[in-house]
């Protein structure tokens, strides 16, 4: 038995309909439909939504838990919208927002870097302009623009400067060690 998918998913002030295989869900961030496959059915009991197998071969187990983990992050995407925070350090880096969805970042390099963001994504950024808060109903494109930042200005081994997640743990190299002779 799959020990993600027999977990129930809260579905809080988000309604949820089932049509067949279909989930459709609207909350007060996001609205949407997700197909289950053909060897899992879900059903709905005291506002939980449960997703059971039909069979309990290996490959239903997989899809199980996978799908019960991709419906449980659509539903608490149109409860509460995801974060991830982004933070640039350095003398002089920054990021300054240019309209609605873009971002245009001072990394240390000869050049400005414009930056898109796609659409279902907003951003938050401090006066100062080294943190920005990302906020989205999905969990997989927030993640993916916070990666997809962070490859602007890799972080810098030895003073600890770039374009990293706060959730990332930097790894520090000690530099040149002077000799007492």
């Amino acid at each position: 038995m799959s020990k993600i998918g027999r977990q129930p998913i809260p579905m809080r002030d988000v309604k949820v309909e089932l049509k067949g295989q279909e989930v459709h869900y609207a909350g007060q961030f996001a609205s949407g439909m997700h197909l289950l496959p053909l060897t899992l059915s879900a059903r709905i009991e005291n506002a939980t939504l449960c997703i059971e197998a039909q069979n309990d071969s290996r490959d239903v187990r997989q899809v199980w838990g996978l799908h019960r983990a991709l419906l449980a992050n659509k539903i608490s995407g149109a409860h509460a919208l995801f974060q991830k925070q982004v933070k640039i350090v350095g003398l002089g880096y920054k990021a300054i927002a240019q309209g609605a969805n873009n971002i245009e970042f001072s990394l240390g390099y000869s050049h400005k870097i414009n930056f898109s963001l796609p659409a279902g994504v907003t951003v938050e950024i401090d006066k100062v302009g080294q943190l920005l808060t990302l906020k989205s109903a999905d969990k997989e494109l927030v993640g993916k623009v916070g990666g997809e930042m962070r490859l602007l200005r890799q972080v810098e081994p030895y003073k600890g400067t770039g374009v990293y997640l706060t959730t990332d743990i930097i790894i520090r190299k000690a530099g040149k060690a002077k000799s007492s002779s």
